[in-house]
């Protein structure tokens, strides 16, 4: 089975809200044009050069990736260095290149937060966090108050990395849990404002980490690329069920 790029890229933009998310700082979409039939399609958490050369040995006609090439606050970026090489390969070999950003952490069905809150069991997941009028994450609770290095141990298991665990001066168990992933350290002020337990990201800045605490909240960072592998997977499951073509997924080992 085959696709056609715009039609890929139509259901992307639909399925994804796209349209919810003008001041991105990610061009989400087409960013490099490559083959218009597309048979197979490759997905990595982001576009480097390992995972187009995965992509490329996969025979992928594109690769869909959550941290994409083209970036707003990037400036010229100069096409040279590993930014040249990964053009150079997805232009020589055809291969479009498609990214979703901020959609992508937000979305409720695939999105990165909401991936993770499923598999931690959370229930009444609603939207949570905001950048700009832009959704960023999800908040929910869980059935029973979790014991703080219980759910520690299972972010462990999970992610595959160490958690950082910032404990508040007072702990007690967790009910209420705010997710925003990879780089959201700020944003733990929205799980104070909403009067959650805890707030979980990929990375956590020095301040956060004690401002955070003092104020009350178990702060827990699992490492940006960690906590946005699963997101971009569940994308891949929906264009497959949605087109009937060949996927795979590209798992880059980064713990950062």
């Amino acid at each position: 089975m085959s696709v056609k790029r715009g039609e890929l890229l139509y259901f992307l933009k639909e399925y994804l809200e796209t349209s919810k998310f003008p001041q991105d700082y990610c061009d989400n979409g087409l960013q490099v044009e490559g083959c218009e039939t597309l048979s197979r399609l490759a997905f990595a958490t982001t576009a480097t050069w390992e995972s187009i050369e995965f992509a490329r040995q996969f025979g992928a006609s594109a690769l869909i990736v959550h941290h994409g090439l083209i970036w707003k606050n990037s400036g010229s970026n100069p096409i040279v260095g590993p930014h040249y090489n990964r053009l150079r390969s997805l232009i020589k070999h055809d291969i479009n290149l498609m990214a979703y950003h901020l959609p992508l952490d937000a979305h409720l069905e695939c999105g990165n937060a909401a991936t993770l809150a499923g598999k931690l069991k959370l229930a009444a997941i609603v939207p949570f966090g905001s950048y700009k009028m832009m959704p960023l994450g999800v908040r929910g609770h869980f059935s029973s108050p979790m014991n703080p290095q219980d759910l520690v141990q299972k972010l462990t298991t999970m992610l595959g990395r160490e958690i950082f665990h910032a404990c508040p001066t007072s702990p007690s168990n967790i009910s209420s849990l705010g997710i925003i992933t990879g780089g959201a350290s700020h944003e733990w002020t929205f799980a104070r404002e909403e009067n959650l337990d805890a707030y979980l990201t990929g990375e956590l800045a020095e301040k956060d980490w004690h401002d955070g605490r003092e104020a009350g909240l178990h702060m827990l960072a699992g490492g940006h690329a960690p906590t946005e592998r699963f997101g971009i997977q569940a994308l891949m499951d929906k264009v497959k069920q949605t087109f009937q073509v060949e996927v795979a997924f590209f798992d880059s080992p980064t713990p950062v």
